[in-house]
């Protein structure tokens, strides 16, 4: 239904007038290796039983040594915004669509192998995807969905003994890493981007074609048939991305790099590279070490949120007449309100709050302050207060456990919030103290992928140890329980001395 490329030819161009353009992977050369698998993905996704998985076949097609027969690998065209500047043709640069599966329960998922190599929308990469960021991504996007939050999937990971250079930090240092694959599912890949690159590049009956294609795949309340579909359409993408951005907030996640080009329309979480869960609390975190100028800080995502759908609406400006576009600026201008309403909701559930009060805002914004200025971790903070009891609060004895409330505690403004949050929660109906705290373990993980979790997992599996990804992979599919092992290996104590400096490369 979608136009590919006519030309099948595999060389980097500027491409028009189509969607996709062909290009099959190019297989690894040596010592190919399956590190980890989702069985989640695998059976409940894909419909595959988990000991499929130890087969040479399976390697093969999720190594893209091998294309299942019938499949035409493509490679997806999209342009982008990116830190704020229109950068024209980007595309799958080392991505391959190597089918759509529809499963049993009637779903539709596009299957996506990452660093499988080159196609014409490499630029002047080479294809290929590390050891080290494919190990982050894997586990990022797994995690993501334990949490509850909308999110492409990592069904494998494979790595090869291809050998691949990287400037890790951009300073110079170019060091040679090891290749590796990592195959994503998602029910759809398009992107802000997708639609940006055809109405940048006047291909107006293309651009309304594609959107009709994902309003039609997609978006089931949205008629196809209906004059202001488009206008509907954005209506839906507005509140769903306000939604996700709230969501990445309430666990503190910081994506890195929020180009236009890395924002779904589906609003699912896509195209993990250097992201961040944070960890002393502070708005002005940035894990990408190549954003100088903090654009894609923390606190500015949902700022951020607002610029990129200002761009897709532009894209979107074409197809639409007067009034359409004016009711799709008013909904635009609606995006502040429903994102702060979901940040409320969802910090009023993490700290157990029932029914609507005067006065919450200033609750929420006095501990995150509380927080700031103690440099508090953001996880355990709010992990802790799920686990403290409400006496032990009163009587302002934090037990020695509980060390993120513990660096709070010390803030002379202390007991001026705990007083204010025990009166809050007396207003809560019905509603015991036992009762309060298993609601709020239930939105509290006690488990999320920090940098230095990942960091040593990846150390480790640079000398071919792969226990900690596996580990991780375990204890992250169960967030909100204690985990023995997890415990064990510190995942819910302070950040350990070498890795308080730690920094993410955009180098991937």
């Amino acid at each position: 239904m979608l136009p590919v490329d006519p030309v099948k030819e595999n060389y980097v161009r500027k491409v028009k007038n189509c969607i996709f353009s062909m290009a099959f992977p190019t297989p690894f050369k040596s010592g190919v290796r399956l590190i980890a698998v989702s069985k989640e993905v695998l059976e409940d996704i894909l419909d595959l039983d988990l000991s499929v998985s130890e087969t040479e076949d399976f390697i093969q097609l999720v190594s893209g040594e091998k294309i299942l027969f019938g499949s035409i690998p493509l490679a997806h065209r999209y342009g982008g915004h990116q830190f704020g500047i229109w950068a024209d043709q980007l595309g799958d640069g080392r991505a391959h669509l190597i089918g759509i599966y529809m499963n049993r329960q009637g779903e539709k998922w596009e299957l996506q192998l990452k660093g499988s190599g080159k196609t014409p929308y490499s630029r002047d990469g080479d294809g290929r995807a590390v050891l080290r960021s494919s190990v982050r991504e894997f586990l990022c996007s797994e995690a993501m969905h334990y949490l509850g939050i909308p999110t492409s999937r990592a069904a494998s990971l494979v790595v090869s003994d291809d050998g691949v250079w990287r400037d890790q930090f951009y300073n110079g240092n170019i060091v040679q890493e090891r290749g590796a694959v990592v195959l994503r599912v998602a029910k759809s890949w398009f992107r802000f981007g997708s639609l940006e690159i055809l109405a940048h590049d006047g291909e107006l009956d293309l651009l309304r074609t594609l959107l009709d294609f994902i309003i039609q795949e997609h978006f089931p309340s949205v008629d196809v048939k209906e004059p202001n579909r488009y206008v509907d359409f954005f209506s839906i993408v507005v509140s769903e991305t306000a939604q996700l951005i709230a969501l990445w907030m309430s666990v503190g996640f910081a994506h890195g790099v929020c180009n236009t080009d890395n924002f779904s329309l589906l609003s699912i979480t896509i195209d993990y590279g250097p992201f961040g869960f944070m960890e002393a609390y502070n708005p002005d975190f940035v894990p990408n070490t190549s954003d100088d100028e903090r654009r894609y800080k923390i606190g500015n995502q949902a700022n951020i949120g607002m610029f990129n759908l200002n761009k897709l609406l532009q894209a979107l400006n074409p197809l639409l007449d007067p009034r359409q576009k004016h009711l799709a600026a008013q909904i635009l201008e609606g995006y502040p309100d429903l994102y702060y309403t979901r940040f409320r909701e969802l910090f009023k559930a993490k700290l157990g709050l029932l029914g609507e009060r005067k006065g919450d805002e200033e609750l929420i914004a006095f501990l995150l302050h509380l927080m700031e200025k103690t440099e508090a971790d953001f996880t355990m903070t709010f992990r802790q207060l799920s686990e403290i009891t409400r006496d032990q609060l009163q009587e302002l004895a934090v037990p020695q456990q509980f060390w993120a409330l513990k660096m709070i505690s010390k803030h002379e403004l202390f007991p001026a919030w705990v007083s204010q949050y025990l009166l809050r929660l007396k207003s809560n109906r019905n509603d015991s103290d036992s009762e309060r705290r298993e609601r709020m373990t239930t939105v509290n993980p006690r488990y999320v992928l920090k940098n230095w979790m990942a960091e040593s997992a990846v150390q480790k599996a640079e000398r071919n140890d792969f226990s900690e990804v596996r580990l991780l992979q375990q204890v992250l599919q169960h967030p909100f329980q204690k985990h023995s092992a997890a415990e064990k290996a510190g995942y819910s104590s302070p950040t350990p001395s070498w890795a308080k400096d730690l920094r993410v490369s955009c180098s991937s």
